[in-house]
């Protein structure tokens, strides 16, 4: 019996996105109301935990599915989500400034495109691709909203660049890398099969800087509620600096 087909903007998926900004601001609200660091940090924890466990099941159900040689080509977590998933629970683990902004930015641009447009969602809700998915790409956006709200970490304009300077580095390593596998991490080689996105609508290797200066400006959007906040501050007497 073939697997459900994914529907966008079906029930399942709309269930989805309310769930993504639904879970963080219910952690980050228990954290706020009890004042506690313990509770914070459990939340960090559970999110981080939940992270690591479904990619490590994730691994596991690949590597059972395709095999060594098949999974180093394609499968292993050098697309950006999946190094972002890594990083994500680190800076909920870690709280390392450098970690959260790369992940604010990769995370919140990236992944939130990622959950609205699935590119490669490979089957529907109920089956086990669905839910990894969404566990892997919501639950980026849910840290990266955690350790904004209850552990106050802040992005900053310089971090925007450091993270900007790391995602076309990483571009330039894994298309080295996939020269040598004849692989297409961060999809540098062809668009995802059967993607919906609206961002590879030019051929290839055109898309590739044209996302490039999408990501760019997304991370200024997603930068700017810290942006006018903090302008707005310094016009306030005796506003914070």
């Amino acid at each position: 019996m073939p697997p459900p087909e994914f529907q966008i903007f079906g029930t399942p998926h709309l269930v989805v996105m309310g769930l993504t900004l639904g879970v963080p601001l219910l952690l980050a609200e228990a954290a706020r109301r009890t004042a506690s660091k313990r509770v914070a940090d459990a939340g960090a924890y559970l999110l981080a935990g939940t992270l690591l466990i479904n990619e490590s099941i994730h691994w596991g159900y690949r590597l059972n599915a395709v095999g060594w040689s098949r999974f180093v080509q394609d499968h292993l977590p050098l697309h950006v989500c999946g190094i972002t998933i890594l990083l994500t629970a680190a800076a909920l683990i870690f709280r390392r400034q450098r970690i959260y902004e790369i992940v604010y930015f990769w995370g919140l641009a990236g992944s939130t495109n990622a959950i609205i447009t699935p590119g490669d969602l490979e089957a529907g809700f109920p089956d086990y691709r669905f839910f990894q998915y969404f566990i892997a790409h919501s639950g980026i956006v849910a840290g990266v909203l955690y350790a904004t709200l209850a552990l106050k970490m802040r992005p900053t304009l310089d971090g925007l660049f450091r993270a900007f300077v790391a995602l076309n580095l990483l571009a330039v390593v894994l298309g080295v890398l996939n020269f040598l596998l004849g692989s297409n991490y961060m999809f540098l080689c062809r668009p995802p099969a059967g993607t919906e996105s609206p961002f590879f609508f030019a051929g290839w290797p055109w898309y590739i800087p044209i996302i490039g200066l999408v990501a760019l400006g997304m991370f200024f959007v997603v930068l700017s509620p810290f942006l006018v906040t903090r302008w707005w501050a310094s016009r306030t007497p005796n506003g914070p600096a």
